[in-house]
């Protein structure tokens, strides 16, 4: 019996460690419960902007994260050869779910 609330306190220690964890995913602007924010980091030309990729990686209780928010696969997905403008998206719900996109606009 005693391994077993041994196994239960490890676990809920390590879920709250996670949930008391900041942001898991960069944004300039932070929301404690949940965040959905866009912002821009590069323009050049936007008038020339005929396309628009978009690559993301997610990321669970900041402890896995996968993806690729490449500019170079935001390009890739949205056929561009030329970019002309770079935002970012990031999206986090109470730390345990976490999303980053590049967005590419081009032509």
């Amino acid at each position: 019996m005693k391994h077993v609330s041994r196994l239960s306190l490890a676990v809920i220690a390590l879920v709250g460690l996670g949930l008391s964890g900041c942001q898991i995913v960069a944004t300039p602007m932070l929301g404690g419960i949940y965040t959905e924010v866009k912002y821009g980091t590069i323009a050049t030309d936007a008038s020339a902007a005929t396309k628009e990729g978009k690559a993301c990686g997610q990321s669970i209780l900041g402890w896995i994260a996968t993806g690729d928010a490449s500019i170079t696969a935001a390009k890739a997905a949205g056929g561009i050869t030329t970019v002309a403008v770079v935002d970012h998206s990031a999206k986090n719900i109470l730390g345990i779910l976490g999303e980053w996109c590049t967005i590419v606009r081009g032509s």
